[in-house]
């Protein structure tokens, strides 16, 4: 997204229609240039109305990420959280990491209204249209080595499920290792990039991608069940108060993982998981499967699979519910 296409967006933000020539006006610029941003608003997912006579219009009002707004919910906290904005990014994991490396600081937050290269676990891509996701990432620095932060994503769940459920998604359920569940959708998506020394200090570059209003093409892309959040509010969610919301609980829970780990949190997890008791298939990064009974997790994060041979735990995989043939 251009920065033109990012100037027309803000003046239709409002949901009313406005003609070529006031945008061409208003924002120093011919006609033309007005409809080839316009399309390019289309080719990023957002359904704009054209009406001859009357300009352009969004399908409904949208509440752009705005970083005065953010820091204003964040209220008394604002101090632990360094917020940058970007209208547009490739991944904001990715461009997090540079700053990490480059020494910003532990709370540095990244935010985008839309990434052109969203990327989650496993090298899938993150797909989301303009304004229809919460999307950013989060810096935080641990005195740790990478060994010692397992069970971090499913701490960051925990952090993720509080949050939307103050928001009225209940029951919120969580998928080992990094997904957020609503009625069996997929709500809400984890990615965690770590760097620094074997025994420590370590940055974990946290990110995050939030289900909001998702279009029916972006559904279709996807490629899986998905919620959002528009699912759970009649009225569109206020993207700048969720985020402020969603990093209290994060602090909150990120400040308890760094003193005792992932154990205190354990048990809420499991009474979260999605596929408690169920039969599941364990698919490793190899290839290999592994069929059993969810027995939870461990005190490390690790998935815990009851099989004929014994319970066995697994660090890394994708889990795919299977059903019980009878």
């Amino acid at each position: 997204m251009k920065a033109l296409a990012a100037s027309v967006l803000k003046q239709l933000a409002d949901g009313e229609f406005h003609s070529g020539e006031a945008l061409a006006r208003a924002l120093e610029v011919s006609r033309a240039s007005v409809w080839h941003a316009v399309r390019q608003l289309d080719a990023a997912g957002l359904d704009i109305y054209k009406v001859h006579g009357r300009g352009y219009r969004l399908q409904q009002p949208l509440a752009l990420l705005d970083r005065s707004a953010i820091e204003r919910e964040l209220g008394a906290v604002p101090g632990r959280f360094t917020l940058e904005v970007r209208d547009t990014v490739d991944s904001t994991n990715t461009r997090l990491l540079e700053l990490a490396a480059a020494g910003a600081a532990s709370g540095t937050v990244l935010a985008a209204e839309w990434q052109s290269g969203g990327r989650g676990r496993l090298g899938r891509a993150w797909h989301a249209g303009l304004g229809e996701a919460l999307v950013f990432s989060l810096l935080w620095r641990f005195a740790r080595g990478a060994g010692a932060l397992s069970g971090l994503s499913l701490a960051v769940g925990i952090a993720l499920a509080r949050a939307l459920e103050a928001e009225g998604a209940e029951p919120v359920a969580l998928k080992w290792p990094n997904d957020v569940l609503w009625r069996g959708g997929k709500l809400a998506g984890i990615l965690i990039e770590l760097a620094g020394d074997a025994l420590g200090p370590t940055a974990a570059v946290i990110g995050v991608g939030l289900n909001v209003r998702l279009s029916d093409a972006t559904r279709e892309r996807i490629g899986q069940p998905a919620a959002d959040l528009a699912a759970v509010h009649a009225a569109m969610p206020d993207r700048n108060r969720l985020l402020a919301h969603v990093l209290v609980e994060l602090g909150g829970v990120l400040d308890a993982f760094s003193r005792e780990g992932f154990v205190p949190l354990r048990a809420e997890w499991q009474r979260r998981h999605a596929h408690q008791g169920k039969r599941v298939t364990l698919t490793l990064p190899d290839g290999w499967r592994q069929s059993g009974r969810a027995a939870g997790v461990a005190e490390d994060g690790s998935l815990l699979i009851e099989t004929r041979s014994g319970v066995k735990r697994y660090h890394s995989g994708e889990i795919t519910l299977r059903a019980v043939k009878r």
